[in-house]
């Protein structure tokens, strides 16, 4: 295990957060000013970060409507996001109706309904644009303009990124998202992990899908999907964070929930663990040892070497309390669970439930 970082852990800033700054400087060159050398605004809980422009730009649409566009490097402080390094772009030009929301070369497009943001639209969530709005209306109110601008929001590059985040499973194509509620990145958070994991649900409620799945890792994702055939948006991205998927499948069931892993998480799960990561979950091989009947597996250094000492009667008893721990955590919900485990090449080794 690492050791525990000895400094405090860097904040960042959203691309929610990145691309308001961006329309502000856009704007201040659209509406006759110049190009600032950076850029603050002031964030939903008040803070005030400052971005130098890393791009800035300005010309006229064939109709000869006039535009600027300016862009600023998304900056994840310590948190290991994918957007980190990249650059936001906001083009912003008059267009009559209020601030109208565009997506550019890099932003994803919506396709599914379950979002927060409805099929055929940006993938620009509704805190950004609430931040972007509220930037052209504040600019507007102190120049005595009027805040008919369309924004649009490219990142290049944002195509290769989306591949490797959760977006082509919750059908949004083309790019990534313009994410963020307070415009702040915490270091590590699993917050926005979780939340990836309740739009997975939202869009697998919104297709009407009779079961979705949650798996520890690829191997046991890849082998719970073909286990029952289900499609990609069916595939719940948990991680660790079982107790996490299952709280808001509690409040927003769906009829049948696989969860799948490996012995180890599993075996995390059946003690009642409900955060599976190694740093705040361990292994109790003397509870493991209990719970399939055979005592020498309480001396085992690891769980590959407690499944050579007993065998399937330890993957069968792991499948069975996960189920327990799993059914406890639904309780009176009407989802009918389904526990899984597999080795780490992906093959079944116990099944338990529905």
């Amino acid at each position: 295990m690492k050791d525990a970082p000895s400094r405090e852990l860097r904040r960042g800033w959203t691309t929610g957060a990145c691309a308001a700054a961006a329309t502000r400087a856009a704007l201040m060159r659209l509406w006759g000013g110049a190009f600032p050398q950076e850029v603050s605004i002031t964030l939903p809980r008040g803070e005030r970060p400052v971005w130098p422009l890393a791009h800035a730009d300005a010309g006229e649409a064939d109709d000869g409507t006039a535009w600027a566009e300016a862009g600023v490097v998304k900056d994840a402080g310590d948190d290991p996001d994918v957007t980190h390094g990249a650059l936001i772009i906001a083009r912003v030009a008059a267009a009559p109706g209020g601030v109208g929301f565009a997506a550019g070369e890099g932003v994803g497009r919506v396709t599914r309904p379950g979002l927060p943001i409805p099929p055929g639209e940006p993938a620009i969530n509704p805190v950004p644009r609430q931040m972007i709005a509220g930037e052209v209306v504040r600019l507007a109110e102190a120049l005595g303009r009027a805040p008919d601008i369309r924004v649009t929001i490219s990142v290049p590059g944002g195509a290769a990124l989306a591949r490797k985040t959760w977006n082509p499973r919750l059908g949004i194509e083309g790019g990534i998202s313009i994410l963020g509620t307070t415009g702040v990145v915490r270091p590590f958070s699993c917050a926005a992990w979780i939340a990836s994991i309740h739009r997975g649900i939202d869009v697998a409620r919104a297709a009407g899908l009779p079961r979705v799945a949650g798996c520890t890792g690829a191997q046991s994702e890849a082998a719970v999907q073909a286990l029952h055939g289900l499609p990609d948006h069916a595939m719940l991205d948990m991680g660790d964070f079982v107790g996490g998927m299952v709280k808001y499948l509690v409040r927003h069931p769906v009829p049948q929930l696989t969860v799948g892993g490996g012995v180890a998480k599993l075996a995390k799960l059946a003690q009642g663990a409900r955060d599976l990561h190694s740093k705040r979950a361990q292994v109790d091989f003397a509870d493991l040892a209990r719970r399939c009947g055979v005592a020498e597996v309480a001396g085992a250094g690891t769980v590959l070497e407690a499944v050579g000492i007993a065998g399937p009667p330890l993957t069968e008893a792991v499948a069975h309390g996960a189920l327990a721990e799993l059914s406890r955590m639904i309780g009176d919900a009407p989802i009918g669970a389904e526990v899984v485990v597999c080795d780490r090449g992906g093959a079944i080794l116990a099944r338990a439930g529905a």
